[in-house]
């Protein structure tokens, strides 16, 4: 459908691509990913026509429609949400403008066997066929499923797109686009404004799309879920590989290892080469064999390879200073803006240690009751912060509050202590600030580099209790990587308000869903919270299932008896496939441990090894054990889902 052909771009001397070259084709499912700066943007804006290469050329099929969702956009707000979204639907409401026109004129004729006559019949006909194929007698419920699956009301939908924020609006834009059905969607970062069950939707409807999609995100679960390739840019260059994101990472793991050795190698022939040259350079009885080794030079094609910030991984908190037991007691909290009630009569309670989230949908009040928490809003009810607390708040708009005349550099330094004063360089290397740039003044920064800025900065307080509201956003996945790591490892109290289920992955032991004015407590991790959310609203659909069969006549009623029955056999050999295969599992588990233990003794003995392939075996048993966890999990998943099912 579009194919890039050798796409070079240059600006002020610097190279961003080099012969960039590949197909999109239909239904591809691409993953875009590379560093902040690598230029993926710049690549959708390319291929969208917004942007024009150097050179190179970008050719698209006959009658191929692309739908280009930029992380930013200017928008007019002039109608209501319904008319807004509306607009999807140019074509269909042109088609149907014309046949009530030509209906009406048709009618009004009295020549019923004229070439006017006829020929408007035809055009009715032509145009209505037209309209079945692009859905027109469904449009609205499509329109109001979209929308509803973007997380709007139905009371919404009457209301000015003035009244929304600027993350609703985007959300407007993903909507229209979404509902044209193009050929091919371009989305750049689409979820930085969705929360948790939006995405979900989305990851749903982009995986039965029947398009193409190519997606620019730092989000790796959405990568992983909506995806089946994956293009890097690196260097200029682009490596593209048939597999989602995670496999390509273990891939291009591999790649390293295999790229390194090749650069190794080639630096010693070039070092080799260049010393020959050198030393026999004005010998004229080697004047052939070094004009010789000079062409050899000039032929090599140079590897390249990226840096690595290995002292960036090592990035921690300050040691949290320690606090009573009780960090925050909340009781009857509620909290209304004028007549608009947001949180109804919440009991809330955090110990200290618990790293804790917030989600649900978007205006639920998960940020309100973060801020109340922080005493920044007037509330009824009580609430409390425990002995010795002291509150580090990354708040949404805490890159405004930067000083915007001090420099990169300077805004770290003003509030470094001790040895961390000696590694403000590399802190600020860890979150993509290297050489001249620490130098820039904070006014000239983008708005995800004034929030990577303002994270360093809390990164460096001394305190036990981090508020973190969607810290996210505009950090690369390097950096959302450091960040966890470094909140895994914090002493202190962490409450993260986030969409962002990786990121929440194995950092919370406690959420809080927030839904209905309320928030609810559920114990254990953000999969295990979304897992058993899936099941409660299968459970609901079951049970309205179950309430619609109970007025059909006694025949059907019977009829449902035997089914029931059938479907009980049906889970009962499904509960028995898998408890066997969690018992196969296990015991192949213990087997790989004992190996992998007799190994680690040997290769941690003083015995000389002189059988090199020990180390490979030891790996490949370790990856066999790791993948051998992974089927388990999977197993018992199944197994508790049809043990679910067992007791409806």
């Amino acid at each position: 459908m579009i194919s890039l052909d050798k796409i070079n771009l240059s600006f002020g001397g610097f190279e961003l691509f080099k012969e960039i070259s590949f197909l999109i084709n239909p239904k591809d499912r691409i993953g875009l990913i590379g560093k902040n700066g690598a230029g993926k943007t710049t690549l959708l804006k390319i291929i969208s026509g917004l942007n024009n290469p150097t050179s190179g050329s970008v050719g698209i099929s006959k009658d191929v429609t692309i739908g280009y969702l930029p992380q930013q956009m200017k928008v007019s707000d002039t109608r209501t949400l319904k008319d807004e979204a509306t607009q999807a639907f140019k074509e269909i409401l042109q088609l149907q403008k014309d046949i009530t026109r030509l209906n009406g004129e048709i009618a009004e004729s009295e020549d019923y066997h004229s070439a006017d006559y006829l020929g408007k019949l035809d055009r009715v006909a032509e145009l209505h066929e037209r309209f079945q194929l692009l859905g027109g007698d469904n449009y609205e419920a499509e329109l109001e499923r979209t929308l509803l699956g973007l997380g709007f009301e139905r009371s919404d939908f009457g209301r000015s797109t003035s009244e929304f924020s600027g993350g609703w609006r985007m959300r407007v834009e993903l909507a229209k686009l979404l509902l044209q059905k193009p050929d091919v969607f371009l989305l750049d970062e689409p979820t930085n404004h969705l929360d948790i069950e939006s995405i979900q939707w989305l990851e749903d409807f982009l995986k039965d799309y029947k398009g193409a999609v190519v997606l620019v995100s730092h989000d790796k679960t959405f990568l992983n879920a909506v995806c089946n390739r994956t293009i890097e840019i690196s260097l200029g260059k682009i490596l593209d590989q048939k597999m989602n994101y995670s496999d390509f990472l273990n891939w291009k793991e591999e790649q390293k290892k295999i790229n390194l050795a090749a650069y190794q190698n080639q630096q010693k022939l070039i070092e080799d080469t260049e010393k020959f040259i050198e030393r026999f350079r004005y010998k004229a009885s080697k004047a052939v064999q070094v004009q010789s080794r000079i062409k050899q030079l000039d032929k090599i094609d140079r590897i390249e390879i990226e840096e690595e910030d290995n002292a960036a991984l090592k990035l921690s908190f300050p040691p949290a200073p320690r606090s009573g037991k009780v960090v925050v007691s909340a009781k009857h909290i509620t909290k209304a803006y004028g007549s608009h009630l947001v949180l109804d009569d919440i009991d809330l309670t955090i110990e200290q240690g618990e790293k804790i989230a917030f989600v649900g949908r978007n205006g639920e009040g998960k940020t309100t009751l973060a801020r109340i928490i922080m005493n920044e809003l007037e509330h009824k009810g009580d609430m409390q912060l425990g002995h010795n607390v002291k509150v580090g708040y990354f708040a949404q708009n805490q890159a405004q509050l930067l000083n915007e005349e001090l420099t990169i550099f300077d805004t770290i330094d003003e509030i470094a202590v001790g040895d961390i004063r000696t590694k403000i360089r590399d802190i600020l290397a860890a979150f993509l600030f290297r050489g001249e740039d620490i130098d820039k003044k904070v006014k000239v920064l983008s708005g995800g580099e004034k929030s990577r800025l303002a994270m360093i900065r809390l990164m460096l307080e001394p305190v036990n209790f981090l508020i973190l509201d969607e810290p996210t956003n505009h950090l690369d996945i390097r950096s959302k990587e450091i960040l966890k790591n470094a909140l895994a490892n914090f002493t202190g109290t962490v409450l993260v308000v986030s969409h962002d289920r990786d990121f929440l992955d194995g950092l919370v032991n406690c959420v809080y869903e927030f839904r209905n004015k309320k928030a609810k407590q559920h114990l254990g991790g953000i999969f295990e919270f979304l897992y058993r959310k899936k099941m409660e609203s299968l459970k609901e659909l079951e049970v309205k299932n179950n309430n619609s069969r109970a007025n059909n006549s006694v025949q059907k009623e019977k009829g449902k008896n035997e089914l029931s029955f059938e479907e009980q056999k049906e889970i009962s050999r499904n509960i028995s496939r898998f408890e066997k295969q969690v018992q196969e599992t296990e015991q192949k588990i213990s087997d790989l441990e004992a190996r992998v233990e007799d190994m680690d003794k040997l290769l941690s003995s003083s015995t000389q090894i002189d059988d090199h392939s020990l180390f490979d075996k030891y790996e490949e048993l370790k990856k066999k054990l790791e993948e051998m966890m992974h089927e388990w999990e999977n197993a018992n998943e199944e197994l508790e889902a049809w043990k679910v099912k067992k007791t409806w």
